[in-house]
C-alpha cells in the first residue's frame, strides 16, 4: 500500500462519520464531473493546499455511502484528471492514485500533490484565477490569499525545469545513460526497470506524471543525455573544443563539438584533451618519459567549474575549451555573481547558480568539495612551474586561462606580481603566510636568487596585492606576507 493511502483512508473515515462533513483535505464524489473548469478549480485548490489533498471516487453524493467503482471507470477518471493536471492548470500538477478496498467496496483514491511553485491557477487565466480550500469547499482565492501563496512558493530553478516532452519508460532509458551515473556513484545498476525509474525521479533527472509518462529535467539531460542535441533547449550547451595551430585565432583550427551529458562524458573529455594538449619529454631512471605540460587536476577543476557555474539563461552559447600553442582557455556563458570579486575566487565562500548540478558533480566525484576548485588548480600549476592563472570577465562570459611553462625571466612584471599574489593566498590558507623562501620555491629558483624575489615582493607590496603580516618587523629575510585583504 502506498504511504499516503493510509492517511487518505483516515481522513475519509472522519469525513464519512456519523455526521458526514466536508473537509479541506478531502472531497468525495460518486463519479467525475463533466465540467472541466470545475475539476481544474479543485486541482488548483488542492495543489495550493499545504500537503496537497485527496479526491475519492465511488461514494454516493446524497447519502455519503461508499458504493464502489469499476476498474474501467477508475481508469477513465485517472486519465481525465492527469490530462487536466498537465493542460488545465499552470504550473503542472503531479497526482498519484490507488484503487483500495474500503468497507467492502473498491474506491478510487487520487492524491493531488502540493505544488512547490504557487499559486497554481487555471491555465487559460492569470494568477488571480487561483483557488483554495476553505470550510471544506473550493473557492477562488482573494488577492491577499494569492499573495500569501506566492510567499510560500519555491522559485523554480533551471535544473528542475522540463527539457523534454512527455516520454514513456523505454524512451527515458534510451535517452539517458543512467548506467554510467550508477558507475560514477559506485553503485550496482538495478535489474528492475521500475526501480531505475524511481531512482531517476529521486535524482531529479526525471519528473514522474502519474501513469501518463515522464519528463526529463534539464539536470537529467545535462548530466546524463546520450546526445544533448536531442533536447532543443540544450543543444547549444554542449561542450565545444577548438584547437588552433598557433598562438592566436588567425592560424588554422579544428573544432571538436561534444554531444554527451556533462557527467557521463566528463572522463572521456579529459582523456581526449590530454591527447590534444602538448607534452614534454623528461629523463627518469635513464629512460625518456612523456609528461603532461598541464596538470590534470587543474584541467578537471577548471572545466568542472565552467560547467557548474555557467549562466543557462544566456541562450545560444555554451562552455568552450580553446587550445593554443602556449595556453588553454576555458570559458563559460555568464559573468561572475554580483557577490564575487575576480581577485577573491581562490577559496571563497561557495556559491553557485546551479546548485543541483554542483551537488551532483561532487557526489559523482567529478570535482572536489565546495570552494576548493581554484585552490587545487593554483597549487597544481605551481608544482608544474606554470605562470599564474588569468581570470577574464567579459560582458556575458567568464574565462580562465592556463599558460604553458614559462621561466621567471620570461614572465612579464604583471605575471610575476599575480603569481606572487596567488601564492600568498595559497600559503595564507595552508601555511600561515608567504615568505621569500616559499615564493622562491614556487618559481623553482636558487637561494642565490633571493634578491630577485625580494624585488618582486616589494613590487607586489607597492601594487597593493600583498602586505607584511607584521609591518613593524625589522627583518626582511623572515618576513611573512599575506594577501592584501587578509
Amino acid at each position: 500500500m502506498k504511504s499516503w493511502v493510509t492517511k487518505a483512508k483516515e481522513i475519509l473515515s472522519h469525513s464519512l462519520g456519523k455526521v458526514p462533513q466536508e473537509l479541506n483535505e478531502l472531497d468525495w464524489k460518486e463519479t467525475l464531473s463533466p465540467k472541466n473548469d470545475k475539476l481544474c478549480q479543485h486541482i488548483s485548490a488542492f495543489a495550493n493546499l499545504p500537503g496537497g489533498g485527496y479526491l475519492v471516487f465511488g461514494v454516493e453524493d446524497k447519502t455519503a455511502t461508499p458504493k464502489g467503482i469499476t476498474k474501467s471507470d477508475a481508469d477513465a477518471i485517472v486519465q481525465k484528471l492527469a490530462s487536466l493536471c498537465r493542460d488545465g492548470v499552470d504550473p503542472l500538477v503531479s497526482i498519484d492514485h490507488s484503487i483500495e478496498d474500503y468497507e467492502g467496496v473498491s474506491l478510487l483514491f487520487v492524491h493531488i500533490k502540493e505544488s512547490s511553485v504557487k499559486p497554481v491557477h487555471l491555465a487559460t487565466k492569470t494568477i488571480e484565477h487561483s483557488f483554495i480550500r476553505s470550510g471544506g469547499t473550493t473557492r477562488k482565492a482573494s488577492r491577499p490569499e494569492v499573495g500569501g501563496l506566492m510567499l510560500n512558493s519555491k522559485t523554480p530553478v533551471f535544473e528542475e525545469l522540463h527539457a523534454s516532452t512527455l516520454k514513456n519508460q523505454i524512451e527515458i532509458m534510451t535517452l539517458l545513460d543512467y548506467a554510467t551515473i550508477y558507475k560514477l556513484l559506485k553503485t550496482p545498476v538495478p535489474t528492475n526497470a521500475e526501480e531505475i525509474m524511481y531512482w531517476l525521479d529521486r535524482e531529479k533527472m526525471i519528473v514522474t506524471v502519474d501513469d501518463s509518462g515522464y519528463y526529463i529535467t534539464n539536470f537529467g539531460a545535462l548530466a546524463a543525455a546520450q546526445n544533448l542535441t536531442e533536447f532543443d533547449g540544450l543543444s547549444r550547451k554542449s561542450i565545444r573544443v577548438i584547437k588552433y595551430e598557433g598562438k592566436n585565432k588567425a592560424a588554422g583550427s579544428k573544432e571538436f563539438p561534444g554531444s554527451k551529458g556533462y557527467a557521463i562524458g566528463f572522463e572521456g573529455l579529459i582523456q581526449f584533451l590530454k591527447s590534444l594538449l602538448p607534452g614534454s619529454e623528461v629523463i627518469k631512471h635513464a629512460l625518456r618519459e612523456e609528461t603532461a605540460v598541464y596538470p590534470e587536476i587543474a584541467l578537471r577543476e577548471l572545466i568542472a567549474n565552467a560547467l557548474i557555474h555557467q549562466d543557462f539563461s544566456i541562450r545560444g552559447s555554451g562552455p568552450m575549451i580553446e587550445i593554443f600553442e602556449d595556453r588553454i582557455e576555458i570559458s563559460n556563458p555568464g559573468r561572475l555573481l554580483p557577490t564575487k570579486k575576480i581577485d577573491r575566487l581562490i577559496r571563497t565562500t561557495p556559491e553557485s547558480r546551479n546548485e543541483v548540478l554542483a551537488a551532483a558533480f561532487r557526489r559523482y566525484n567529478i570535482c572536489e568539495e565546495r570552494g576548493s576548485g581554484f585552490e587545487k588548480a593554483v597549487r597544481a600549476i605551481e608544482l608544474f612551474g606554470l605562470p599564474p592563472l588569468k581570470f577574464q570577465e567579459a560582458e556575458n562570459s567568464f574565462k580562465v586561462i592556463m599558460y604553458s611553462p614559462k621561466k621567471f625571466a620570461d614572465m612579464s612584471v604583471q605575471e610575476r606580481i599575480e603569481a606572487c599574489y596567488q601564492h600568498s593566498v595559497i600559503q595564507y590558507f595552508g601555511n600561515d603566510g608567504m615568505t621569500n623562501t616559499s615564493l622562491r620555491q614556487r618559481f623553482g629558483m636558487h637561494d642565490k636568487q633571493a634578491s630577485q624575489i625580494s624585488r618582486l615582493i616589494k613590487e607586489a607590496t607597492d601594487a597593493g596585492r600583498i602586505k607584511p603580516k607584521d609591518p613593524e618587523s625589522g627583518s626582511k629575510k623572515f618576513t611573512i606576507y599575506l594577501p592584501y585583504w587578509a
